[in-house]
């Protein structure tokens, strides 16, 4: 081995240990796994991967596995592009530096990870955090909740840690450590990840997606509760087995939707606005989302083709407070709360439709248990989207990321087992 293997196969190693940490970090505070991620790209970098390319890597079938990566990069250019037209750069500027890991993960898709990376090794340390995460925020929470001091020394000026009892403390503030979008999400997604590992081994999987769906019920999350009667539906169906599949998972779909929606309807802020009656002036007192979505949608024509550049939402939902006369929504700063609406806002109807497609692609692109995995990755993500800004922090775009390859390196693996098997049955056909 020459100096320069001995570098590259050295910095490949260290390349995929900062990988793991970054995994490691996506269920706890975005501080660390930010760091761990640009580290992870410069280690990347470090690397010199693009001066090892591999037959594989340059295979049609290596593209397509590859192609969301490179369409996401797309919607980035576009968005980089869209600042001709911004009227506020600065936003723009901010915007760009935000969303960076799209671009930079392009060469990553052409060029490929080295043979250091396990999906199997990523999806045990990722399950084995999310799992660990629920004992650490209930230890947090419970120290928090008995020195509310120790929540301002930390910087938290809201915190309610007195006068209600722990669980409405620990719903109300948990989001102030980890958001409970993000930390929902990626303890959903660890679940799956979970049952694909250990498949067939429920003994070892069922006490930690328990565990983990534990986690999700403390933050009270109706979003995340509604996310997970579909992963559940999704689930079922897809290891429904017989003639009769379709009629069961029907019956499946019909069933969990009920349970979803009772379970929704058992929300203290539900029934509260059930009480007061439903009217679309009651929903915006008890969901702000429906009166942020009135407003936006107020005056499409403002954005309907081209929208207003990257990075205006914030700004145009500003001044629409200002219109609409809420003082309110404006003090809080409010965000669209809905990412298709952002991307029509920002990028236009053109814009929202090509970020659609992006996101299908993932599971269009993928193969076998990387296909099962991009199912719920993209279910996940797209009915998130509908109450939230997934990219309003950089927990989700870390959520992305790591997702994103790990469903490559799923499908790259299905794809050279397929090859393998291939060519051993050439061979003995010929022989």
């Amino acid at each position: 081995m020459t100096k320069f293997e001995t570098y590259q196969s050295t910095l490949g190693r260290i390349n995929y240990v900062l990988f793991l940490i970054a995994v490691a970090s996506l269920p706890f505070p975005q501080i660390v796994e930010r760091y761990a991620l640009v580290a992870w790209l410069i280690g990347w970098v470090l690397e010199l991967r693009w001066l090892k390319v591999k037959d594989y890597q340059l295979s049609v079938s290596n593209l397509r596995l590859s192609c969301p990566l490179l369409l996401f990069g797309i919607w980035y250019v576009w968005r980089a592009l869209s600042g001709l037209w911004s009227p506020d750069q600065h936003a723009w500027s901010f915007m760009m530096e935000r969303y960076l890991m799209f671009g930079l993960l392009v060469p990553v898709a052409i060029y490929g990870v080295n043979e250091c990376y396990d999906w199997r090794m990523i999806g045990k340390v990722l399950v084995i955090s999310c799992a660990a995460a629920l004992p650490f925020y209930i230890l947090l929470m419970t120290a928090l909740y008995y020195h509310p001091d120790w929540a301002f020394a930390m910087g938290y000026k809201e915190w309610i840690g007195e006068g209600i009892n722990w669980w409405d403390c620990f719903v109300v503030n948990s989001s102030f450590i980890k958001h409970r979008l993000f930390l929902c999400t990626i303890e959903i997604i660890a679940a799956v990840v979970a049952t694909q590992i250990w498949q067939g081994k429920p003994h070892i999987w069922l006490p930690i997606v328990l565990t983990m769906l534990s986690l999700i019920v403390f933050t009270g999350s109706r979003q995340s509760i509604l996310t997970l009667a579909a992963v559940i539906i999704i689930y079922a169906i897809l290891h429904i087995k017989g003639r009769y599949r379709w009629l069961y998972g029907a019956g499946i779909v019909i069933t969990g939707l009920c349970i979803g929606i009772a379970i929704l309807f058992m929300h203290p802020r539900m029934r509260a606005m059930l009480a007061d009656g439903i009217s679309l002036e009651q929903l915006q007192v008890h969901e702000p989302r429906v009166g942020i979505w009135n407003i936006a949608l107020s005056s499409p024509k403002d954005y309907v083709w081209f929208g207003l550049g990257g990075g205006q939402s914030h700004a145009y939902m500003m001044a629409k407070y200002d219109e609409y006369q809420m003082g309110y929504f404006k003090y809080k700063q409010y965000h669209v709360h809905n990412q298709y609406l952002e991307e029509w806002i920002e990028l236009g109807i053109f814009g929202v439709i090509f970020f659609v497609i992006a996101w299908i692609s993932i599971i269009y692109c993928s193969r076998g248990i990387g296909r099962q995995t991009a199912i719920y990755f993209v279910t996940i993500c797209m009915l998130c989207m509908l109450t939230d800004c997934l990219w309003g922090k950089f927990d989700g775009i870390a959520i992305w990321a790591v997702l994103m390859l790990y469903i490559y390196l799923q499908s790259r693996a299905d794809h050279l087992e397929q090859s393998r098997d291939n060519i051993a049955s050439q061979q003995e056909s010929i022989s």
